[in-house]
């Protein structure tokens, strides 16, 4: 029986070679994403797709870096829009060319967020590129830009990731996916905006979490499941250590145990974790992480670790 389904793609699942990365190569990255989505899309499923944009917002912000001297500023609002707009096109022309007889719509997003969330006072979320000590203080002092050391590698520019609190276009994408137009939705976690003093809306320098977005949507749309294809298979417990163990089924309260023991790394597999569990938790319905050769079968409990409440 179909079901309306949200499906989260990591902004990596469009660079397969990060030493090749040209427009083509995206283009056919998103074919092979595609590709794997169409045991989902010959169900019948009514289906959003929330996709990353980490690595393509880096690349926008490398090149205005570079053309700094010759043209102006793009504020990170644009940028998530502008990756938006492009990573839509890209997604819904390989969707189109696997599956032809289904309609694809890419919707440009915002969500609100709220100026006093805290997280605009602690920036964390590291975005662009890698750059030495003096180079980021020269940016810290002209551009005003908080920067970090990041785990050895560098430095690096690090913006505020506050919680998603509405998603504006949240009518269109219902009516889009209950109508069965494969719609992509909210990419990168969807352009961040907040209400200023007259109560209009202005974006803000900031980058919302996909995943965190993407259980929001899945929440407001009454979805049935919430998938979130990823690297890896399956969760695993001791992940890379020698006791490695995989999880085939997860309650929410096993998988709060596990993320309060650590078990779970807090720039990959943990804010999925989370996001599953807001979701499960809200609705009682299961949430799935699986790779992308193995989404149809995880649809079917037959791959991938499914979360239930």
């Amino acid at each position: 029986m179909p079901k309306n389904l949200i499906v989260a793609l990591g902004g990596n699942a469009l660079i397969e070679n990060p030493n090749h990365v040209s427009v083509s190569a995206q283009h056919q990255a998103a074919r092979h994403a595609a590709r794997s989505l169409v045991p989902l899309f010959a169900k019948g499923h009514n289906i959003a797709i929330v996709h990353g944009n980490g690595p393509q917002v880096g690349f926008i912000l490398r090149r205005m870096e570079l053309a700094r001297e010759k043209l102006h500023k793009v504020p990170l609002d644009s940028c998530v829009a502008d990756s938006q707009g492009a990573l839509g096109y890209s997604i819904q022309r390989a969707i189109r060319n696997e599956t032809e007889e289904r309609s694809t719509a890419a919707v440009v997003t915002q969500v609100l967020v709220d100026r006093a969330d805290p997280a605009f006072l602690n920036p964390v979320k590291p975005i662009g590129s890698f750059m030495d000590e003096k180079k980021a203080r020269q940016h810290s002092e002209t551009d005003g830009w908080v920067v970090k050391e990041d785990a050895g590698r560098g430095w690096r520019r690090v913006v505020p990731s506050p919680e998603p609190i509405e998603i504006l276009e949240l009518d269109i994408i219902r009516a889009l996916v209950e109508s069965g137009v494969i719609t992509i939705a909210a990419g990168g976690g969807g352009i961040p905006v907040a209400l200023n003093d007259d109560g209009e809306i202005e974006g803000v320098e900031a980058v919302i979490d996909k995943d965190k977005t993407a259980s929001l949507l899945a929440r407001l749309l009454n979805a049935d499941s919430f998938v979130i294809s990823t690297a890896v298979p399956k969760v695993y417990v001791d992940f890379g250590k020698s006791t490695q163990k995989k999880l085939d089924v997860l309650s929410v309260s096993e998988a709060r145990a596990l993320s309060a023991e650590g078990q779970f790394a807090p720039g990959s597999m943990l804010p999925k974790i989370q996001a599953l569990m807001d979701f499960v938790q809200a609705t009682g319905r299961e949430g799935i992480i699986s790779d992308p050769l193995h989404l149809g079968a995880a649809l079917e409990g037959n791959a991938g670790t499914r979360i239930v409440p």
